[in-house]
């Protein structure tokens, strides 16, 4: 129980002291308890207006996705350098994308949006105003369909796995 008061929610307590002693750039003992210190009272400021935690119902997948986004994101990195260095502007085929979503947890949705926009080479631009889709921009999608599928298929699946 004390627990539950002292971390209303563990997870975003666990990141403050990550992203803290990341921003410190070094360790020492007192940015550490500066960091539990803040991990502490953060989540307790905003708990009133945060009542609904995000559930994650299943952790090991959430980290199978996170690395399979890292890899991604390597990958995507390659692909639009070489759109960049070597395809003449006049063969891009940009597309705006419109992604149905079978999501509805706002977490889902917004990791989701994190994870397109963090590919290099798409961005989410935009959510219709009930939450049922998104509307992607792409750097190059000769097949925008294809490109919907695979963000449905490889990225909002898991992520209904994950938090629904």
């Amino acid at each position: 129980m004390i627990f539950r008061r002292l971390f209303p929610h563990p997870l975003l307590s666990i990141l403050l002291i990550l992203v803290w002693m990341m921003l410190v750039n070094r360790f020492a003992w007192g940015s550490l308890v500066f960091a539990v210190l803040l991990s502490i009272v953060v989540p307790a400021l905003i708990a009133p207006y945060w009542p609904d935690r995000p559930r994650i119902r299943r952790p090991i997948k959430f980290l199978v996705y996170a690395a399979m986004v890292v890899w991604d994101i390597i990958v995507a990195n390659i692909q639009v350098a070489r759109i960049v260095l070597f395809k003449r502007n006049r063969d891009l085929k940009p597309a705006w994308i419109n992604v149905p979503l079978e999501l509805t947890a706002p977490e889902a949705i917004a990791v989701l949006g994190g994870t397109i926009t963090l590919t290099p080479g798409t961005v989410t631009c935009d959510m219709s105003e009930e939450g049922g889709a998104l509307l992607v921009h792409c750097l190059h999608a000769p097949d925008p369909d294809a490109v919907r599928d695979e963000i449905k298929t490889r990225y909002e699946a898991r992520l209904k796995e994950i938090f629904e």
